[in-house]
């Protein structure tokens, strides 16, 4: 089968495409006949292996899978002997490993079954963007109906879902995001958007009344400390991205100093990353399939061009996902001995 590999820490120039075995699935695994996959920040980390404290796991100087792909849609080929939640045939979509593939094994307590109304390319996009959006808002945010949420980073692929999840929730949204997306921004529901090249929506008028009960920080250009002041008395700040280049201790520093700022004040900051979690998968297909949520694709690629999609994301201005379809050749199909 065809899947794309790295075998060494770099550039998108790393990636090929290369004809590796077909996997089996272990017991509790299921095997994906890929029909979609998405592109992440966390794809281009793991490539080019920074921050280097995430070689300690990644593998130190080569990496241990070397495998891109951590959302996927799909149809189920196989299951694993203890599997009994799903059966070959049935199309699901959430967690993966090495997704950039004809073929894909994962757990599946990772994988939750795609909607009929949900296509999979739109169920390709939900499981890092869509889980993050849900937990921030939701479990982190502790967001309620009437709240003014602040969503830095609205265009991106966290941001558009977490817009488009917020409104949702019954709140009054405010997006922030370059020039060209602010129509786009607006087309999905919030508000009020603002136009980070023009204003810093944390340097606000002092005599301004506009106080947020929650941030949802996306991109990881302000801190905690920076969004404070157009925080309310009780507001919430949720962190869950990071800035394009970040050491560990870049992402260290803030986390410690919002931990301190969040136990001597009433208002709270943390840094988060999402869960797995079937039943939120299982709530996000069911509002996209209700046409409550729309995933914003702005790019599709072949499998062969995955470099090129890798590389657009990692630039760092991709509006919504970036889908890489995936159609699984003859001979990736016939059964392996």
């Amino acid at each position: 089968m065809k899947a794309i590999v790295y075998h060494e820490y770099g550039p998108p120039e790393v990636l090929k495409c290369e004809e590796i075995e077909k996997p089996v699935p272990k017991d509790d695994e299921v095997l994906i006949k890929v029909r979609a996959a998405s592109v992440n920040p966390l794809d281009w980390r793991l490539m080019k292996g920074e921050p280097r404290m995430m070689r300690l796991f990644s593998g130190l100087r080569r990496p241990k899978l070397g495998r891109p792909g951590i959302d996927v849609a799909g149809e189920i080929e196989a299951v694993g002997r203890n599997v009994t939640q799903f059966k070959p045939g049935d199309e699901v979509f959430g967690g993966c490993s090495g997704a950039f593939a004809e073929y894909a094994c994962t757990a599946a307590s990772k994988l939750a079954m795609k909607p009929d109304r949900v296509t999979f390319e739109q169920a390709a996009s939900v499981n890092v963007a869509g889980l993050t959006a849900l937990q921030g808002l939701r479990d982190k945010g502790k967001i309620q109906p009437g709240y003014k949420v602040l969503i830095n980073g609205a265009a991106g692929g966290v941001g558009t879902f977490a817009v488009q999840i917020a409104k949702t929730f019954g709140a009054d949204v405010t997006g922030v995001c370059s020039t060209k997306n602010i129509e786009m921004v607006r087309s999905i529901g919030a508000d009020e958007v603002i136009d980070y090249s023009q204003q810093d929506f944390t340097k606000s008028d002092p005599n301004s009344k506009q106080r947020y009960d929650l941030i949802l920080e996306c991109v990881g250009n302000h801190s905690f400390s920076e969004c404070r002041r157009v925080l309310k008395p009780d507001g919430r700040y949720v962190g869950v991205g990071a800035p394009h280049d970040v050491s560990m201790a870049g992402l260290l520093a803030p986390i410690i100093k919002d931990l301190v700022l969040s136990v001597f004040g009433s208002q709270k900051g943390v840094m988060f990353i999402a869960k797995s979690s079937q039943e939120d998968l299982t709530l996000i297909g069911e509002l996209i399939a209700t046409g409550k949520l729309k995933p914003v694709i702005e790019k599709r690629y072949s499998l062969s061009d995955a470099r090129e999609a890798v590389r657009y994301v990692e630039v760092g201005h991709a509006r919504g996902k970036v889908i890489i379809q995936i159609a699984v050749s003859q001979s990736a199909e016939r059964p392996t001995a």
